[in-house]
């Protein structure tokens, strides 16, 4: 047997869903169909792709290697056939949450008016890389330090931090703050795409609770419920303004880098035109602060 496209397809259908039913309800095939695929794929490899020894699936620590890889190569091949056909090949430039800041509309627009043959298409996606590693898009705005294995980054610029406190704390009336300030409240830490972790306060002073969630829609509705402080970026407070919350600026945490990612290799042509463009619209200047693939 040699391993073809629908294998992949397959496995990353198990992998998206943590389901054999979903996935086979995803590809319309039967689930007996979909675990063969699999065993075909994992004999083939030599590696075990997927845990079955439990109810619930979960990755291997080879599966989410190969989940990577494989989404770049099935991507390729996708693009590769819209390529032939002669459709146009939108640059997907994904971001996990605040995209460009208040930039965002600027970047968006000027890129339509300059570059009118391809569409420029936003997608929030809530990984490190917003999908950047595993191929979901051509480039991605990330904020803070990327050391996934096989990215170039390049700095476009930083900003501030800031606390995110409920609109009703005694502390939200306050010009500014300090991280001590916090010392004693519950943080709200997202794991999956944030840049705070409980090592930015001073070892001495770190707070002793903290919640995990996974997205900024879930860490906005912590802080303005009550459950918690936390502590982003001046994007968040320019792209989610609430009600219920009050940002406040905080004089001792360092800020945040901004950078704009891609993957080492080939990949969408319009990638340069689009760093060009970042760098006008964000305030930096092309060509500086370029970082070769980090190690995993």
């Amino acid at each position: 047997m040699s391993i073809e496209l629908r294998h992949f397809r397959c496995f990353l259908a198990i992998a998206d869903t943590l389901s054999i039913t979903r996935a086979a309800e995803r590809l319309h095939l039967t689930q007996p169909a979909v675990s063969r695929t699999l065993r075909q794929l994992e004999q083939e490899l030599g590696i075990r792709l997927v845990d079955r020894s439990t109810h619930h699936l979960a990755l291997t620590p080879d599966g989410e290697t190969f989940r990577d890889r494989a989404g770049i190569a099935v991507t390729s091949f996708d693009r590769a056939l819209a390529t032939a056909h002669h459709t146009d090949w939108p640059l997907r430039l994904g971001h996990a949450w605040s995209a460009a800041g208040t930039d965002t509309t600027v970047l968006l627009r000027r890129w339509r008016e300059e570059h009118p043959g391809t569409p420029l298409e936003l997608l929030r996606i809530d990984d490190r890389t917003a999908g950047l590693a595993r191929g979901d898009v051509d480039a991605a705005l990330l904020r803070g330090e990327v050391r996934a294995p096989g990215l170039i980054t390049e700095r476009l610029t930083t900003e501030p931090r800031v606390a995110g406190l409920p609109a009703d704390d005694p502390l939200a009336g306050r010009a500014a703050l300090s991280l001590t300030d916090l010392a004693d409240r519950t943080i709200a830490l997202n794991t999956v795409s944030g840049t705070t972790t409980l090592d930015l306060w001073p070892a001495g002073a770190r707070p002793a609770s903290s919640i995990t969630i996974g997205n900024t829609d879930d860490w906005l509705a912590a802080i303005t419920g009550g459950r918690a402080v936390g502590v982003t970026t001046s994007a968040t407070a320019e792209m989610h303004p609430h009600p219920a919350m009050s940002y406040v600026p905080l004089t001792d945490a360092p800020p945040v880098p901004v950078v704009l990612a891609w993957r080492d290799g080939p990949g969408h042509p319009r990638i340069r035109d689009l760093i060009t463009l970042a760098h006008e619209v964000m305030g930096g200047t092309a060509g500086t602060g370029r970082t070769a693939p980090g190690p995993g």
